[in-house]
């Protein structure tokens, strides 16, 4: 006790060396918990900001079957996918008519942000039919389609389906390739083609017993020979070696 001119007494109260690590520590702690919180908001702001793209142009390696396909990851359409590895499929997305993958200048176009339609989606899997979708036109197409098609875009002929057909709100479009099979490809109608991006589909055969199914936009029709042979040329770049 210690006393004042006008002997109050007053009390001083000592903290014992325990005590005051108790308080750094729970500081500490707060100050760990804040840093954690605020790289965490980084990172999970340029996730939401990326919309599950990536900008990341290094490469993985992807084995399908006999087949060693060696993609950059930010045109592989999946974030699942984008390790290397053995997969059953594969999905690419990319843009017309430079062929890349996603990056910061063109996120309006695979955002769908941007007036055009440009996006094409590829998928790569093991084949399941011995014949691609200009092999089964002679076979199968034509059994299923009206008889007479109609003169479209780029040379192409338009194809109803019959009602027996199965492919309600389908088109069938072709064109002849002299000294080949016809190019053949399906394409929504009506209101399911004005609901989806990449409204029209064609597959082929590549590589060793591989499929390629890509889908794009109805207006890239009118460019069908440059668009089928940009996606050959483009795979041809990917698939490294047959194992």
């Amino acid at each position: 006790m210690q006393r004042l001119a006008n002997d109050e007494p007053v009390s001083v109260q000592f903290f014992d060396q325990a005590f005051m690590w108790r308080v750094f520590y729970v500081f500490a702690a707060l100050a760990l918990v804040s840093i954690a919180i605020s790289v965490a908001g980084r990172y999970a702001g340029r996730s939401i900001a990326m919309a599950g793209h990536t900008d990341d142009r290094s490469v993985a390696e992807i084995v399908i079957g006999n087949n060693v396909i060696v993609a950059p990851r930010n045109m592989i359409r999946f974030d699942s996918a984008r390790q290397s590895g053995v997969a059953a499929k594969l999905d690419l997305y990319m843009r017309w008519p430079d062929m890349a993958g996603y990056s910061n200048e063109s996120r309006d176009d695979f955002n769908h942000a941007g007036r055009e339609s440009n996006i094409l989606f590829m998928s790569i899997a093991e084949r399941i039919m011995s014949r691609d979708m200009s092999g089964r036109y002679a076979p199968i197409y034509t059994q299923l389609i009206e008889p007479t098609g109609t003169p479209a875009e780029g040379g192409l002929t338009m194809h109803r389906f019959t009602e027996r057909s199965g492919y309600q709100n389908e088109i069938l479009m072709t064109a002849e390739r002299p000294g080949e099979t016809p190019y053949v490809a399906r394409c929504l109608d009506g209101e399911a083609a004005a609901q989806s991006l990449a409204p029209c589909e064609r597959d082929i055969h590549v590589g060793d017993a591989l499929s390629l199914t890509y889908r794009f936009p109805r207006e890239l029709l009118a460019e069908w020979k440059a668009l089928d042979a940009a996606v050959v040329a483009r795979f041809g770049v990917l698939l490294k070696t047959a194992r």
